[in-house]
């Protein structure tokens, strides 16, 4: 199979499983914290049983453990942010405001890579603006807490996704994830007690049911689809790359109309609004291809 054409399609496999992603996260009967805490570190054992990791991770130089561990950190805050934004609103809210990580993206990845910026990137970015506006507007100021943490976990994606664009050309990518994931784990075990004193009441052992969805979220929705966007990167550009996760909010609003039957908390205008970000999704490769002949 072709590289780029494989990459599409490790890249919608990855894309569909972040999608159940939220599912899971609305599932799971814990804080934003707790859950992705347990997350982190179950991922982390998968990953660390695996063979050739521990070797691999010793061929690595200080410096780029130092800049993956940095990584590590923005993905652990942009999953944090991410549910936090399913508990303070709901599945659909969360993923249409993480498909504003193509405006983020056409801003950041030109300043951190020193590229000249695409007008047809910035154009399709700023379309997510007036679809932002009427999922606010259909909030009505009771999903304001989500929508303020779906937005920043939508940078947050954005810059991890540059960044890895960098690293990714000379380092394997399960050794990648296990380093960022571990970081990721380290810098949010001692801001747990802090985390639960601001919550109140915030339950961290989870229940029976709790650890048989941990169990998927880590591993199948995880490890497997965090190697798999990675694998993709080395032949995709990180925009492309972004926009393409764009359509997990299509995998994910549709999961979560069957699972929660969120279509009846809904009206038009959120429709509106969600469609008019997904629609840079498609509407992208058609420019890229003009523009590149």
């Amino acid at each position: 199979m072709d590289p780029v054409k494989k990459s599409y399609l490790q890249l919608h496999i990855a894309v569909f499983l972040f999608g159940f992603t939220a599912i899971l996260g609305k599932l799971i009967q814990l804080s934003e914290i707790s859950l992705v805490w347990w997350r982190l570190l179950i991922t982390c054992i998968s990953l660390v049983l695996l063979p050739g990791i521990l070797r691999d991770l010793r061929q690595l130089s200080f410096r780029k453990v130092l800049a993956l561990s940095g990584i590590g950190v923005i993905v652990a805050m942009h999953w944090v942010t991410f549910y936090g934004a399913i508990k303070y609103s709901n599945v659909s809210v969360a993923l249409s405001c993480l498909a504003t990580a193509s405006f983020f993206t056409s801003i950041i990845e030109p300043l951190l890579l020193r590229q000249p910026f695409k007008w047809y990137e910035l154009l399709l970015g700023l379309m997510v603006i007036p679809g932002m506006y009427m999922i606010f507007r259909f909030s009505g100021g009771d999903y304001l807490t989500g929508i303020i943490m779906g937005l920043l976990s939508a940078l947050l994606a954005a810059t991890f996704a540059v960044l890895n664009k960098q690293m990714v050309a000379d380092t394997k990518p399960m050794t990648m994830t296990f380093v960022e994931l571990g970081a990721g784990f380290v810098f949010l075990t001692p801001i747990l007690p802090f985390y639960w004193s601001w919550l109140g009441n915030s339950t961290f052992w989870p229940t029976l049911m709790d650890w048989q969805y941990l169990i998927l979220l880590s591993l199948l929705c995880t490890t497997l689809a965090y190697v798999l966007s990675l694998q993709a990167l080395k032949h995709l550009s990180a925009f492309t790359s972004t926009l393409t996760i764009n359509l997990e909010p299509v995998y994910g609003i549709l999961m979560a109309w069957f699972f929660f039957q969120e279509h009846k908390e809904m009206n038009p205008a959120f429709y509106m609004g969600a469609a008019i970000i997904i629609l840079a999704v498609f509407i992208h490769p058609v420019l890229r291809r003009k523009m590149e002949k």
